[in-house]
């Protein structure tokens, strides 16, 4: 340890890191079903919301940037 460089050092603590995330995660049961239902609702409320309900309002009602920008600075300016 004492010679050693320190990217190795901070190498050796990038991978001790990752292996205990990786041994963790290999050995959960319950944990797997959990993390996969979050997964799920992540992909539900990041990707299926956004495409139905959250459309993009100043490219539909701007054309350029600079109207864009200014509507958003006159709006955070009242």
């Amino acid at each position: 340890m004492k010679g050693e460089s320190k990217e190795l050092r901070e190498k050796n603590l990038l991978m001790k890191i990752v292996y205990f995330y990786y041994d963790g995660f290999r050995s959960m049961t319950v944990g797997k079903k959990l993390w996969i239902i979050i997964l799920i609702k992540l992909f539900v409320l990041f990707v299926i919301l956004r495409l139905f309900f959250f459309h993009d309002f100043l490219k539909t009602r701007f054309d350029n940037d600079h109207d864009r920008s200014g509507y958003v600075i006159d709006q955070l300016t009242k």
